[in-house]
């Protein structure tokens, strides 16, 4: 008759059981919106670059490419670059590499571990000895054994399973992490793009600039000589022109940067620079903007699922914590052969084996079992809260985009509107000083006001260029349509997290 603990034993070792809780997808938000009050992209100004009308498609889906709804091959092409040489993503699909790897020879636990042995030996007993000798009575001999040791652990309470767990959703961040270093590079070249395009301009615009206000200054100094003007009106000239000059070193200094980092973030030395010099009026700006649910969003941005990911290996090692505060049973078994001649080794008569079961119970640790399974649940809830802000912090993004936007469109609103009275303006101005009603000044002063106004709507439509790359990052980027990045999608959790007992079976 079999004892109840041996069908018992027997049970566990058939069927065994998982402790610890089993991980469930976070559900989705509920919110419906990403901004308290309704929010639409409005008309700019028609017929300058980065002045089209955008609207929000909700629902809509995001291309995998997006960079080249702006229609510039050099874009594409610096992206496309990036994509295959920045050493920061580079490292990131290194780190997926070895995750992997490390979430494989996790598996190795499932299956028995075998080795084999060979030694020889030669051997000196005293006289008299009381260990067994051979049958020939010698005391120098030699001693040759040749054996095949198979071990095994029977994942009785799971911790295999679990340990198993814990490496494929650490696999699965790195995954994840590697997905946002890809999507933050091609967001960061388009906006680099972007930046060193608006500061060509704007150098540009302020030389123009520099030289009128010196050409203005040349004017009062000789007024000043025939004393038709003050000192003070040429000393606030000085200053104005001052004041440019000193500005253009701070933006040709932030062109070049921009420059070095368009480099860099392409997998090349600043000194190789890039090869194309980007301009505004060479983009075209996406005028239909997808705009995915909320629901959607934590399915989508990759960095709320590295934060899923993380805290389901989290769970996985409350799991782990307390399978090892439970009994390990080990099977073994070894075969091999003995003989004190190599030719005899395999010989009939030479050979031995041996069958074993170990159990092995903690039975006092000094109380360090139990607090790392405390600290694991400890580590399981900070997860939990890591993710929770990573949800919200994406939420945030989208919606400070989405408001960006809005506002982007009404600062270029004004700034078109500047621009086009400062060229009325000057106009008006040329006009007059042509037909005698008017001095060289006030054309002078004129030009001023529509490069300084050409400056301030370069700024605007930079903006709304720089606000639509985040926006399609922010929405995640459209990496699911890629292939190479959604390689190895594990299917979705359905088990309960937190909801059952510790030691679930």
């Amino acid at each position: 008759m079999i004892k109840p603990s041996t069908a018992v034993l027997a049970s566990l070792l058939l069927a065994g059981c998982t402790v610890g809780p089993d991980f469930q997808r976070p559900a989705a938000p509920t919110v419906r919106g990403y901004t308290a009050a309704p929010v639409s992209a409005t008309v700019a100004s028609a017929g300058i670059p980065g002045g089209a009308s955008q609207h929000f498609d909700r629902g809509s889906d995001i291309p995998a490419q997006w960079w080249q709804l702006f229609h510039s091959q050099p874009l594409d092409a610096l992206i496309k670059q990036a994509l295959a040489n920045n050493p920061d993503l580079k490292a990131a699909q290194a780190a997926l590499l070895a995750a992997r790897e490390n979430a494989l020879a996790g598996r190795g636990a499932y299956y028995p571990s075998v080795g084999v042995g060979i030694s020889a030996n030669r051997q000196q007993d005293p006289p008299g000895a009381l260990a067994p000798v051979p049958s020939s009575n010698a005391s120098l001999y030699n001693l040759l054994s040749a054996q095949v040791s198979v071990s095994y652990m029977p994942d009785v309470f799971g911790l295999n399973r679990r340990t198993v767990e814990s490496l494929d959703a650490q696999a699965q961040a790195a995954r994840y992490e590697m997905i946002a270093t890809d999507m933050a590079l091609a967001a960061n070249v388009a906006v680099t793009a972007i930046r060193a395009a608006s500061l060509r301009d704007q150098v540009q615009a302020t030389q123009a600039l520099a030289g009128i206000d010196a050409h203005v200054l040349s004017i009062m100094r000789y007024q000043l000589a025939r004393g038709y003007i003050g000192r003070l009106d040429v000393a606030a000239q000085e200053t104005q022109l001052a004041q440019v000059n000193a500005s253009l070193p701070a933006l040709r200094t932030q062109l070049a940067q921009q420059q070095h980092r368009l480099a860099v973030l392409a997998g090349r030395f600043p000194s190789e620079g890039v090869g194309a010099a980007f301009a505004l009026a060479d983009l075209t700006l996406p005028e239909e903007l997808p705009l995915s649910l909320p629901s959607a969003l934590v399915a989508q941005r990759p960095d709320v699922l590295q934060a899923q990911a993380n805290l389901h290996a989290a769970s996985a090692q409350v799991g782990i914590a307390i399978a090892n505060r439970l009994p390990n049973l080990t099977l073994s078994a070894d075969a091999g052969s003995t003989a004190l001649a190599i030719g005899r080794v395999f010989q009939s008569g030479t050979g031995f084996w041996g069958l074993g079961a170990a159990l092995a119970a903690p039975v006092f640790e000094g109380g360090s079992l139990k607090h790392q399974e405390r600290a694991a649940k400890a580590g399981y809830m900070q997860a939990a809260e890591q993710y929770r802000g990573a949800v919200l912090a994406a939420f945030e993004d989208v919606a400070d985009t989405l408001t960006a936007l809005q506002q982007d469109a009404q600062a270029l609103q004004a700034a078109a509107a500047a621009d086009q009275a400062a060229k009325v303006t000057l106009d008006l101005s040329q006009r007059q000083w042509k037909d005698g009603y008017a001095g060289y000044l006030a054309v002078l002063n004129a030009e001023q006001a529509a490069l300084q106004a050409r400056i301030g709507l370069v700024q605007a439509q930079a903006s709304r260029y720089a606000d639509t790359v985040a926006l399609f990052q922010a929405l995640g980027g459209g990496w699911w349509h890629r292939a190479d990045l959604t390689q190895g999608d594990p299917p979705p959790a359905s088990t309960t997290l937190l909801t059952k007992g510790d030691h679930e079976h």
